[in-house]
């Protein structure tokens, strides 16, 4: 029985021993506390997962709209740049136009000034017509008889009055060729006038103060053509042709008014321009037949072109010499050369290669005022 009795206590003991129990409850209180410990970590977690992610979007959202706002500007940007790229195209439009409006508004005033200067001249022309015919109604009422220098002319040019200065000329021949200068630097005396005028349309070139002082000098010459004689009128630049020709012959007849009123009529139509060739207006006097025996040249200037048009755009007064003796290398001999020579700006050698010509020809020179004929 004792050693039943032991056995029994001792599994008595070992079926309620204390420190098994206390074992097992801290072994599960540790999962426990393990597993809450993980569960407060993993709630944790989330939470910062869920702020870290609600920070991210907000940064996303602001840069998004960062981005938005630049490509906004960006557009306003591209907007305003095409705005001043517009307005620069329309101010270079406008300058350009200001700039056309002042040269037109330069012509114009040069234009303006000629003209001006012309109605002065016709003003005073008229005075003196007025006072002419005041001293022929006298004669006339007193029973006198006209002036026996009249002569036969068929055509009457009375120019500023009877303000008709000496010049020199002398009138004769049975074949008179007058060669006109229709140049363009017929149209004014100073360089930069003819640059503006020579823009100008036809109409407006016609009518330079210059140009219509060398067809007032033409119509005087036709004035005093002899009716026995024949004339042709030609004009030259860069070429050389008659004013008014007939089909069947070379020459007009000088006893013919409406040859004279025709010749003429047809140059007050021509407006000056291009370059001036001595050279072909020579040249076209050995093409007439029979040749001339008197020729009347009314030009401003040497020659800036001579059989052909020069390389460059500027003729040096050396060039220009050189190209006046080429030309008088076509010019037949024996006929006298008249020279009528309106005085051009910058060309100091005309004159006097000009003066030599008319006196180794027996002609006569003649250097106008603006007031004549």
């Amino acid at each position: 029985m004792p050693c039943g009795s032991s056995g029994f206590a001792n599994m008595k003991r070992r079926t309620f021993n204390a420190f098994s129990l206390s074992f097992l409850d801290v072994m599960f209180c540790g999962f426990g506390a393990v597993i809450l410990f993980f569960m407060i970590i993993n709630a944790d977690t989330q939470a910062r997962r869920q702020d870290l992610h609600d920070t991210s979007r907000n940064e996303a959202d602001r840069l998004q709209t960062e981005v938005l706002e630049a490509e906004r500007h960006a557009a306003q940007t591209r907007n305003t740049l095409q705005d001043l790229d517009d307005t620069l195209v329309q101010t270079r439009g406008r300058t350009v136009q200001v700039i056309e409006t002042i040269d037109t508004r330069n012509v114009q005033l040069a234009r303006l000034q000629e003209e001006t200067l012309a109605r002065l001249q016709h003003i005073e022309a008229l005075k003196a017509d007025l006072k002419s015919l005041e001293q022929d109604f006298r004669r006339l009422e007193a029973g006198a008889k006209p002036s026996p220098d009249q002569g036969d002319r068929l055509r009457r040019f009375t120019g500023q009055g009877q303000r008709q200065y000496l010049s020199g000329l002398r009138m004769g021949g049975e074949r008179i060729l007058i060669l006109v200068d229709s140049s363009a630097s017929m149209l004014a005396d100073r360089i930069i006038n003819v640059l503006r005028f020579r823009n100008l349309p036809p109409g407006e070139r016609v009518r330079a103060a210059k140009w219509q002082q060398v067809l007032h000098t033409v119509d005087w010459i036709t004035t005093r053509i002899p009716t026995e004689s024949s004339f042709q009128l030609y004009a030259f630049n860069e070429t050389s042709a008659p004013v008014y020709a007939l089909p069947d012959s070379a020459w007009l007849d000088g006893g013919n008014v409406r040859h004279l009123d025709a010749a003429v009529d047809r140059l007050y139509g021509i407006a000056p321009e291009k370059g001036t060739s001595l050279y072909r207006a020579f040249e076209s006097i050995g093409q007439l037949s029979p040749p001339p025996d008197t020729v009347y040249l009314l030009t401003d200037g040497l020659p800036t072109q001579g059989k052909s048009r020069p390389l460059g755009s500027k003729v040096s007064a050396k060039a220009r010499k050189k190209l006046f003796r080429a030309a008088l290398e076509m010019l037949p001999g024996d006929i006298p050369v008249n020279i009528i020579l309106f005085n051009m700006e910058g060309d100091p050698d005309a004159s006097s290669e000009y003066w030599k010509l008319a006196r180794s020809t027996r002609g006569s020179f003649f250097s106008p005022s603006r007031d004549w004929p």
